[in-house]
Formats: C-alpha cells, sequence, structure tokens
C-alpha cells in the first residue's frame, strides 16, 4: 500500500497553519501548476489532492492523527483502538509497563464483544455465529468534464457516461454546470460511485470541471481578464476604445491620457456570474502599449520631430536613473 503522501509539504504550509493560509498556498500553487497554463498535470493533482483533505476540518483530524483521511485504511475505523480500551497510545504505553496490549489479562471474546463464539474461548468454533463484517462505503469516482469558455460563462448542462465497477453497461448523467463556473470546481452525485461492500452505501461521483482556454478572455474567480492593445499616440493623448465583452456585447472604455503599459481598466458588473451567488464580477482590462515594428517615412518623420520637442522641453525620461 502506498504511503499518504505529506499533504503540508505539498502546499507549503505548517501543520498549525489556519485554513486561511492553506487556501491562499493553494490558490498560488494552483495557477502556477494548472496544466493550461502550462504547469505539471500530475503536481496539479498533487496539490488538489492535498487541498481536499486540509481544507476539510474532519479529513484533517483524521489525516493528523493517523497520517491517512481515508477511514478504510485507519485500523479499526479509526477514533479509539479498539472501543472502551483507549487509544493506540495508550495501548503502546500498556505494553511498554509490561502489562500487556490492554492493560491486563483480556480475552479475544471479550474484546470483540463474544464476535468470536461468545462462550467458547478455546479456538475458533464459535466464529461467525455472532460475528457480523462491518459495512463499508464505496469509494468515491472521479471524472473530468471539459467545457468551453462560454459554457463556464453562461452555463450549461452536458452528459457524462460513466461505467461502474461490476456494472454491466455504462450509465449517462446530465451534469449541470452553473453559470459562472470555475476551472476545478465540482458537482458531486450522491450514491453513484463504487458499490460499498458488506451492506454499506455506495460511494459518491466527483465531475470536476476544465474550463478550455479562451484566445481573449481569462478567468480569476468571476473576474474576466483580457489584454487589449494600444497606440503610443492613444496611450499620450487618451482615447475612448471599443472592446468585446465576455457576454457577447460591446462596450466602450476610456483610456486616460499618459497611461503607462500595464494599466490596467475595470469595468464592473462585465465579468462573469458568481457560481457562489454573490455580485457578478468585473472585466479588467489590461492596457499594452504597441511599439511599430516598422513605420513610414512620415511616421519617422513625426517620431523624430517628437523627440525633439522633448529636448527642447527639458524632459529626459532617464532622470531618475541620474542618482549618486
Amino acid at each position: 500500500m502506498a504511503a499518504t503522501p505529506d499533504y503540508y509539504k505539498t502546499l507549503g504550509v505548517s501543520r498549525t497553519a489556519t485554513q486561511d493560509e492553506i487556501k491562499k498556498a493553494y490558490r498560488k500553487l494552483a495557477r502556477t501548476m494548472h496544466p493550461d497554463a502550462g504547469g505539471d498535470e500530475e503536481k496539479f493533482k498533487e496539490i488538489n489532492e492535498a487541498y481536499e483533505v486540509l481544507s476539510d476540518e474532519k479529513k484533517r483530524k483524521l489525516y493528523d492523527q493517523y497520517g491517512t483521511a481515508d477511514e478504510q485504511r485507519i485500523p479499526f475505523g479509526g477514533g479509539q483502538g479498539f472501543s472502551g480500551f483507549g487509544s493506540w497510545a495508550d495501548i503502546l504505553e500498556s505494553i511498554r509497563r509490561g502489562e500487556g496490549a490492554f492493560g491486563g489479562s483480556w480475552d479475544i471474546g471479550d474484546i470483540f464483544g463474544g464476535g468470536f463464539g461468545g462462550q467458547q474461548r478455546g479456538g475458533y468454533g464459535g466464529y461467525g455465529a455472532g460475528y457480523a463484517p462491518r459495512p463499508q462505503q464505496g469509494r468515491d469516482m472521479n471524472v473530468t468534464l471539459n467545457v468551453s469558455f462560454d459554457e463556464a460563462f453562461h452555463g450549461c448542462t452536458k452528459k457524462v457516461s460513466v461505467k461502474l465497477p461490476g456494472a454491466a453497461a455504462a450509465e449517462t448523467l446530465d451534469v449541470k454546470v452553473p453559470a459562472g463556473a470555475v476551472d476545478g470546481g465540482r458537482v458531486r452525485f450522491r450514491g453513484k460511485g463504487a458499490a460499498g461492500t458488506n451492506g454499506g452505501e455506495n460511494g459518491d461521483l466527483l465531475v470536476t470541471t476544465r474550463i478550455s482556454p479562451h484566445p481573449v478572455f481569462s478567468r480569476d474567480g468571476a473576474d474576466v481578464l483580457m489584454n487589449v492593445p494600444i497606440t503610443m499616440a492613444e496611450a499620450a493623448l487618451g482615447a475612448d476604445v471599443t472592446v468585446p465583452a465576455p457576454d457577447g456585447t460591446k462596450i466602450r472604455v476610456h483610456v486616460p491620457a499618459g497611461c503607462q503599459d500595464g494599466t490596467v481598466l475595470r469595468v464592473k458588473g462585465k465579468g462573469a456570474p458568481n457560481v457562489k451567488g454573490g455580485e457578478t464580477g468585473s472585466l479588467r482590462i489590461t492596457l499594452q502599449v504597441q511599439i511599430p515594428k516598422s513605420m513610414t517615412p512620415a511616421q519617422e518623420q513625426a517620431m523624430r520631430d517628437f523627440q525633439a520637442a522633448c529636448e527642447a522641453a527639458g524632459q529626459d525620461v532617464r532622470a531618475g536613473l541620474n542618482v549618486r
């Protein structure tokens, strides 16, 4: 059985990290490791697995105590080592003192409440007479649902076919992707995972959305990001430019005179719907001043005249470098 990785080390946080610290660390790594951003897919899966455990208080508590959040891998179901006999630490301390594993003389029938044959303590003759295997819930299953930028922005319904272990045929499910769905968001189908054993419940099916890249737009939560090229003259003099919005409309934005390359303009309410029910996000426009790679003679002369005018006005863009 493979050892459970160190989730704290995976996210780069201490074992005493708060939920906010864990969330910030995860978001920073997710942006770097996401496959769509050129990251490592395996590393991305590892940080998602670590965040899934450490962001859930119950799973984190199990992981901190037993080194795993999988209840099926925890000896005797977690909690106390044997019901009524204290924790594993108590058992080990009892052994160290020479008192035996349970601090006294105990029969296997006492430990399991007569499950090994009740009064028949001489052997295994009664095994099964009063013993019932513990029900085990089936494991969760994961599938990835690829959606386009527009499908995630506006919402859609897509079909997913899943073949469960032991099933004769695949089952087709309708997955409702909400408007404003984010990359890595999950939809859970209760009881649609692998079958349980010994009467245990079925696991769940987790459908994770992956948003395909868009040639113009990208997402940061409910905010939509885009780069807009402008000329040197528009940056210097200011201008009103028309750009596409992610909802399919056209909007006019004002470029302030004297703006610099990398200036960000925010248009409220033109981002994606907030999948959690809050305010609609903003459209964040990053201005990119374009330098011409070639110019006509008239353009070259205009640039020389501009340079001469700057010198005549005593303007030196590198004046700030004259520091002793």
